[in-house]
């Protein structure tokens, strides 16, 4: 009889749809997958693995035999909040694809501000018909903060379409071709430098509220921020500071505290500020079903979990 991995998400209907179709077939001969409301009592307590898609930890915590949890997300802030410590090992999805997507989102909105897309979109409006002198990548500044995997291939991609590239990290890394900072000093010299900022760090205990008053205020005069990471490694009170009175000149955010974006946050009709509705970086379902399988399939073979989430990191 072939093991029953329950699969727990609280995500959004067509969203659990789409991974209850793909999950099945991606582990046929490996592993029955189960919508964790179908399994019965015993099938809870056998369950040994569970994939789950920004799941209620509550129902993480009712199968209470659980060794790992494979996350459909790589974002496990919840799950690292709300479980207990000596709960099962997390193991968020690590999908090539991923870097390969938000690198190219990160170009892409780069270039949306470095043209001057903003300042067209406006004399479109005003039904003005002007040009403005385009400045090369090379004149312009990108510093990316947090250089893991999707850190690491943004900035080699803005390297590649010619942008000056800074990168910063909370402790020393080293990228060939990126001048890479780290630690408060060079956060700040990141941030003074940079034309456009963008954020790709996990949220942690210690980057929650990484950029706050001092932070912002140390930007370059003028210079744009792009958030792909977390709302909360930015305090927003601050960041509508200094976009109205300096030194920030635009925001592009795709995070944000709360999600979906409260009606009444301040943040939908700021005219420096642009709304995104948690897109950078979608889960490529048909890569990620492989990789999870890959996983799955080689724990119910010899016992191997994959490298797990450190909980007193927080990543």
């Amino acid at each position: 009889m072939r093991p029953v991995v329950p699969f727990v998400s609280s995500a959004s209907p067509d969203e659990r749809q789409s991974w209850r179709e793909a999950l099945p077939k991606a582990l046929d001969g490996i592993a029955d997958v189960k919508p964790f409301e179908d399994l019965t009592e015993d099938q809870r307590a056998e369950a040994r693995v569970a994939i789950v898609a920004n799941p209620d930890p509550a129902n993480v915590a009712a199968l209470p035999n659980l060794v790992w949890v494979q996350s459909l997300w790589a974002g496990v802030e919840r799950l690292m909040g709300e479980l207990p410590a000596n709960g099962p090992k997390i193991v968020r999805l690590t999908d090539p694809q991923m870097a390969e997507t938000m690198s190219e989102a990160v170009l892409a909105w780069t270039l949306y501000l470095h043209r001057g897309m903003l300042r067209y979109i406006a004399q479109q409006r005003q039904k003005i018909w002007q040009d403005h002198a385009l400045e090369r990548p090379q004149e312009r500044t990108v510093g990316v903060l947090g250089l893991g995997k999707l850190g690491a291939a943004a900035a080699l991609r803005m390297k590649a379409n010619g942008f000056n590239v800074l990168g910063w990290s909370r402790t020393e890394k080293s990228i060939e071709g990126i001048v890479c900072r780290h630690g408060r000093d060079g956060l700040l010299e990141v941030l003074g430098k940079s034309d456009f900022i963008v954020l790709l760090m996990p949220l942690t205990d210690e980057t929650r509220g990484l950029l706050g008053q001092d932070e912002l205020s140390a930007c370059k005069k003028g210079a744009s921020i792009i958030n792909f990471a977390r709302g909360p490694i930015i305090d927003t009170a601050a960041l509508i500071n200094t976009l109205d009175n300096g030194p920030l000149g635009h925001a592009v955010l795709d995070v944000f505290d709360e999600e979906p974006l409260p009606p009444s946050s301040p943040l939908w009709d700021h005219d420096k500020v642009t709304v995104l509705p948690h897109i950078s970086a979608p889960t490529i379902i048909s890569t990620a079903s492989r990789i999870v399988a890959d996983n799955i399939g080689r724990y119910f073979e010899d016992g191997t979990v994959p490298p797990a989430v450190d909980r007193d990191r927080g990543y």
